[in-house]
């Protein structure tokens, strides 16, 4: 049976990343990295199932939030929507840089080991921008496999009436329908992309990636449009596989909270083996070289 440890470490402008650790009971094969999207933390829904299947299946995984998610362990609220406004792509993706050197060095566990990058929706897009712009970098360790589920197909998904009044105002009002708190998004979210539009240009950084990527979508996903997924595979060209997985909605058809006794649903068994079996084959290739 996996055992389930806490950590800590310092992210994006000093904050903290927070995060689990699912241990498998045997030698570990490799590790996952699970990386939420927007307004998710690591125990929504389906993340701590993920972990779970992760483990089981022989992967060290690790589930965390991002610094500046505005999420704490204090799950029922977003207890630092300060920080939620600041949040950014740059932000998120030195938070992984940070956990992929915590791997490397010990702080975390699984040193050693070959790892993949798993990101739902908007982490989809950070897990990918990330080694996108870290694939020629040789002091960077390569992930042996990037898995996105439910991902946009670009940085930009904002409409541009919104972008307007985002620059304009300087924030744009975001409801949580989970939590009835008002959150809001900074105008930094824009302002970077804007400055410095090459490190944000999803689809040329994609095609620098050298390793293999796993796109999963959900064919009734009413939050990110299907094509996007074909979009991210026609990026990444040769490297890129895609599962469409029927009736699967935005988040794969799992409640939050999901029940630690709950079978999960059909669309998210789909999800857990097709994510287990891409990363086994990717740990394997990289340890054979």
């Amino acid at each position: 049976m996996a055992t389930i440890s806490e950590w800590s470490i310092v992210g994006a402008e000093g904050q903290a990343i927070i995060g689990n650790a699912h241990l498998p009971a045997e030698d570990p094969v490799g590790v996952v990295l699970i990386a939420h999207g927007f307004k998710g933390y690591k125990d929504y829904g389906m993340f701590p199932r993920i972990a779970e299947a992760t483990a089981a299946a022989g992967f060290i995984a690790h589930r965390f939030n991002f610094s500046h998610s505005g999420m704490t362990n204090a799950i029922e609220t977003f207890e630092r929507p300060d920080l939620f406004e600041r949040d950014t792509y740059n932000k998120q993706v030195h938070d992984l840089r940070a956990i992929v050197a915590a791997v490397n060095d010990g702080r975390l566990d699984g040193r050693g080991l070959a790892y993949v990058t798993f990101g739902h929706s908007r982490g989809g897009v950070t897990v990918l921008l990330t080694a996108g712009r870290y694939a020629d970098d040789a002091a960077f360790p390569q992930p042996a496999g990037i898995i996105t589920a439910s991902a946009p197909s670009s940085c930009r998904a904002m409409a541009p009436q919104q972008a307007e009044a985002l620059l304009a105002e300087g924030f744009l009002e975001s409801p949580s329908a989970r939590t009835g708190q008002t959150l809001r998004i900074g105008k930094e979210f824009l302002t970077e992309q804007l400055e410095d539009p090459d490190a944000h240009d999803l689809a040329a950084l994609i095609a620098s990636i050298t390793c293999p990527v796993l796109i999963i979508h959900g064919e009734a996903d009413p939050t990110v449009p299907g094509e996007c997924a074909q979009q991210l595979a026609q990026a990444a060209g040769e490297t890129a596989e895609v599962i469409r997985i029927a009736g699967g909605n935005h988040v794969f058809n799992t409640p939050n909270p999901l029940p630690p006794d709950a079978e999960s649903s059909p669309q998210l068994d789909e999800l857990l083996t097709a994510l287990t079996e891409f990363a086994r084959q990717a740990c394997i290739d990289t340890r054979l070289g």
